[in-house]
């Protein structure tokens, strides 16, 4: 979610829930009979057995829940991580503005964030970022009848965002006052019963979106708008062990093959130039 990498801002109103993803199993060893809690390699996790990660939900298709199971590309992808370092996933349900300022990775509520999360400069500040895994555009999604065809026609008119994303931001810094959402859920929703005539947000969600043949029906895409997002996943900054084992199996998934097919499973028709952005 942001190229000012990190469109996915959420909500701070937002109950905390976990939903647990029983993986590969495996176990971690618990040094000290309670102290620190080492998984393979070395990398410290916060609850011994788990890699434990904080997201916003739902946020299709990276993570949403799904006949009882959190799902999508980003759960998937760290499954791998999990596996390499021979424990569980487990995943916490947070108001997004929780990890992306750092609060919950340094209070030691998870381990690390993956929220379709936008890499930028002021993140940075509070996190550290694996490398990108995933190149993101906004999107300008419409209703078949407004007669909207560009971003340019958007002055004047309603139009929704997902709060605290890029997306919004995008949209205000092109001097739009965009009605907010809490998710991305809701956006859509917002845009379904006439509340807004158009929504920006970004592609790979309304690509999920559009998946639904009602919805292909009764939308369009006005617009893409290349704004140079990336996606990363983040940790506590100065966790260079946990950077290194995701790259590694971001890595490992490309040149197998697993992250080809995990793409066009989550996302749709596999596109290389988004799959493989350069590091920034």
């Amino acid at each position: 979610m942001e190229t000012t990498l990190g469109r996915r801002t959420r909500i701070l109103a937002a109950t905390t829930a976990t939903a647990g993803l029983v993986l590969v199993a495996g176990c971690s060893s618990d040094d000290n009979g309670g102290g620190t809690k080492t998984a393979a390699g070395g990398v410290e996790v916060v609850k011994a057995g788990q890699l434990t990660t904080c997201t916003h939900l739902p946020y299709p298709p990276f993570q949403s829940e799904i006949d009882g199971k959190v799902q999508g590309f980003d759960v998937s992808l760290i499954d791998l991580v999990a596996k390499d370092l021979g424990v569980k996933q487990d995943i916490v349900d947070q108001p997004f503005e929780n990890f992306k300022t750092g609060g919950s990775l340094n209070a030691g509520q998870c381990d690390l964030a993956a929220a379709g999360m936008t890499i930028t400069d002021e993140r940075k500040k509070n996190v550290d970022f694996s490398d990108p895994y995933f190149e993101a555009t906004q999107a300008v999604l419409v209703d078949k009848k407004s007669g909207i065809t560009s971003f340019a026609q958007l002055k004047g008119k309603k139009v929704g965002a997902q709060a605290q994303t890029t997306g919004e931001d995008y949209a205000k810094s092109k001097g739009l006052d965009p009605v907010s959402f809490e998710s991305s859920d809701a956006v859509l929703n917002g845009l379904r019963t006439g509340q807004v005539e158009a929504v920006v947000i970004d592609y790979p969600v309304v690509q999920g979106w559009l998946k639904d043949k009602a919805n292909a029906a009764a939308f369009d895409v006005a617009e893409q708008i290349n704004t140079g997002e990336q996606y990363g996943f983040s940790v506590k900054k100065g966790n260079t062990k946990l950077v290194a084992a995701i790259n590694k199996a971001l890595a490992d998934a490309k040149a197998d093959g697993t992250y080809k097919k995990l793409y066009e499973q989550w996302i749709g028709p596999y596109d290389e130039a988004a799959a493989s952005p350069s590091a920034s």
